[in-house]
């Protein structure tokens, strides 16, 4: 054993005798954790499938971290199942057993093996649970009774590699800490929500339900502005050839304002292109339209795609109908007045 530390005062010499000492307390908080890993194994098994074995395994006074194979995400129902079933373990309080014995013995009486670890001619044997729950070959420290462990929360369930999935937990004084933070969370909430803890649900989902119609009404109004904004756009169009060539910046429009916009424009000059532009605080939304009469001549997707590249984004679509977006806000009326040039000089 190799024990790395610092000396804070005097002198060290050959031959002086140091005696080591463990903080009891970080000892017993990783037994909790250690312990609570080879409940979470064996539940795990029993849950998921004997397919699941460990692939990795971190305990410290902290949390616990157990890697293992599984060929998809753990469901929420399935994660719940687990640590109910661990801590059903847990309340039970059965004594933890230890056995010193040979390896033939120990695996004829069921103990797992961990692929890639190396055993000597003898083997320590940890039993715990009700009914043998859990048996594996273990050589570290753990708690006399499940009961000790107190409690194990789950933190996170991810994917590491392909096949491989990660739980953290927590067990003892840290799952405590968990469940006080959740929750005062939930009190901050509920503060917030102006009610109580109890009817949080239905309080979320009214408000839920309030901004569904706030957005839908919006969109009416949306809809109405557009149409009122295409018949004063239409007068603004220019004559080319019988055709009208439209370009224009909507400030505050969304895009499917923009959509219903061009569609009414469209209808409005009858033959014609309509280029529309509305700026956000981060974005640029781009529309083309071309009617039927002129897509042999000019294509909306290929408007869009110079015009989106020129404000410094993308965009694509059909020969009638196109849409994109960009960034550059100081560049687009320069762009869109482009735009409108290259397609006047298209239909000329």
């Amino acid at each position: 054993f190799l024990h790395r530390g610092s000396l804070s005062e005097g002198v060290l010499e050959v031959g002086d005798v140091i005696h080591a000492q463990v903080s009891e307390s970080a000892r017993q908080a990783t037994a909790l954790n250690h312990s609570a890993t080879h409940l979470l194994h064996a539940a795990l098994r029993q849950i998921l499938g004997e397919h699941v074995t460990q692939k990795g395994s971190l305990v410290d006074a902290e949390r616990l971290r157990f890697d293992f194979s599984h060929p998809e995400a753990v469901t929420a129902q399935q994660l719940h199942a687990v640590t109910a079933l661990v801590n059903e373990q847990i309340r039970a309080n059965t004594d933890v057993q230890v056995t010193v014995t040979d390896m033939d013995s120990a695996v004829e009486a069921g103990a797992m093996a961990l692929f890639g670890e190396k055993y000597g001619d003898e083997v320590r044997v940890l039993s715990m649970g009700a009914d043998k729950f859990s048996v594996e070959l273990c050589g570290g420290t753990h708690v006399k009774r499940t009961g000790d462990i107190g409690l194990m929360l789950m933190v996170s369930e991810s994917g590491i590699a392909a096949g491989v999935r990660r739980i953290e937990a927590v067990t003892g004084a840290e799952a405590l800490a968990l469940i006080d933070s959740a929750d005062a969370k939930i009190q901050h909430a509920s503060q917030l929500l102006k009610t109580n803890p109890a009817d949080m649900t239905v309080k979320v989902q009214q408000m839920l339900d309030q901004q569904k119609a706030l957005e839908k009404k919006l969109q009416q109004l949306q809809q109405k502005l557009a149409s009122s904004v295409g018949s004063d756009l239409a007068a603004q169009a220019t004559d080319v050839n019988g055709a009208k060539v439209l370009a224009a910046v909507l400030e505050g429009a969304d895009p499917k304002s923009l959509r219903d916009t061009v569609d009414q424009l469209k209808q409005k000059v009858g033959s014609g292109v309509i280029i529309l532009a509305a700026p956000s605080d981060e974005k640029i939304a781009l529309v083309a339209g071309v009617t039927d009469s002129l897509v042999e001549h000019v294509r909306a997707g290929d408007i869009i795609k110079a015009l989106s590249a020129a404000v410094g984004g993308k965009g694509g679509g059909r020969a009638d109908f196109a849409q994109g977006g960009g960034v550059d806000h100081a560049g687009l009326a320069d762009a869109i007045e482009q735009a409108k040039q290259d397609v006047i000089a298209g239909l000329s």
